[in-house]
């Protein structure tokens, strides 16, 4: 393996063309065409390809284990944020963390394999798909899944969401669920002909903003629980009593729940306090830090490990029995912000540990 001062130039040159493809979830049909097509078919073979997931590998080969990196291609809404630019050594625009800069790396790591053929110690596995910033019901993922068993075989899959450069474990579940309070409406004047919604919101949800967040330690990380209400609406004008209140709940369970748990959780703590309505619930992420693949790749960056607190594709993966972690260039903290960026420097820093891990000592 060899390292090119062009690595920076090709990364950032290949970060910026997929940031300046308007790709907006359940709008992603040019850059899922641009990838696709960008990946060398010399050393790739696509297994599988829908318009919504791609599958491409290297030959298998007998007594060698299959690695997945995986990407998606949508982002979130613009922010006057298109197109992009590269300045003072950061590419800046939608999506250029999240995760245009992974998907990049994903790229000119094909290309390096193509290019100059190394020995590498796995069967490396590029798996690109949509809608990933829509609940987990809209993921072409679990169509992939059920189209390639040998997916199944994978020993590691490194999703390239943005972590900072360190390596993630794991990820907290994501529930999202709809609380109402009915009561009967009424003249201001009267309230006691009626029966006030907002009163019995105020009663309903006195347990629920009490919850503490809950701290889980799975493999020396520490992931923390919470819930929140994250909206409500009630009210029809000054002079009347409601009858109705609508609350929205947002449930990051850890990743020592499964999604029935979560979901008793919640009907336990709301009881019959109010109407209550599961809108979505993606699963948490199993947690996988010791395995030697993933130690590997730990060393091969020099990588600190932290908990994902957060929800990622990383839940899909495990819960195909596969095991998954987050590795990835992007600024967690400009993450779907109108300041979205991406550091060049942290692109060559991930693109040269991937080459190390899937090479030294093969």
């Amino acid at each position: 393996m060899t390292e090119s001062p062009d690595d920076a130039r090709r990364l950032a040159a290949r970060t910026l063309a997929l940031v300046d493809i308007p790709s907006v979830s359940r709008d992603e049909r040019r850059i899922a065409e641009v990838v696709e097509m960008a990946i060398p078919r010399g050393a790739f073979h696509e297994v599988y390809g829908d318009g919504e997931a791609f599958y491409f590998r290297t030959d298998r080969r007998p007594g060698r284990p299959l690695v997945l990196l995986a990407g998606h291609l949508d982002t979130v809404p613009p922010q006057g944020n298109l197109p992009g630019r590269i300045e003072d050594g950061q590419v800046i625009g939608l999506g250029a963390t999240d995760m245009k800069g992974g998907v990049a790396v994903m790229i000119e790591l094909a290309h390096w394999v193509d290019r100059e053929a190394p020995d590498l110690h796995a069967d490396l596995g590029l798996v690109f798909f949509t809608r990933e910033e829509l609940p987990v019901a809209e993921s072409p993922l679990p169509a992939l899944f059920a189209a390639c068993p040998e997916i199944h075989a994978a020993e590691l899959a490194v999703v390239l969401e943005p972590t900072d450069n360190t390596l993630q474990a794991g990820c907290v579940g994501n529930l999202n669920a709809s609380l109402t309070f009915n009561g009967r409406s009424a003249h201001s004047a009267r309230p006691w002909q009626g029966e006030n919604a907002i009163t019995r919101a105020v009663e309903g949800l006195a347990d629920v903003v009490r919850v503490a967040p809950r701290a889980v330690e799975i493999e020396g990380l520490e992931f923390t629980e919470v819930l929140s209400v994250t909206r409500i609406e009630g009210g029809i004008a000054d002079n009347v009593i409601p009858d109705r209140v609508h609350c929205r709940l947002n449930f990051r369970f850890a990743p020592d729940r499964d999604t029935d748990d979560a979901v008793r959780r919640l009907e336990d703590l709301i009881g019959d306090a109010g109407e209550l309505e599961i809108t979505s619930v993606s699963p948490s992420g199993r947690v996988t830090t010791r395995t030697p693949l993933a130690e590997r790749l730990r060393a091969a960056g020099d990588f600190a490990v932290a908990p994902k607190q957060a929800w990622t594709p990383v839940a899909q993966f495990t819960m195909e029995g596969i095991d998954a972690v987050n590795l990835g260039p992007g600024a967690t903290a400009t993450a779907h912000t109108r300041d979205e960026r991406v550091d060049i420097g942290e692109l060559v820093r991930t693109y040269r540990a991937l080459q190390r891990f899937l090479t030294e000592n093969a």
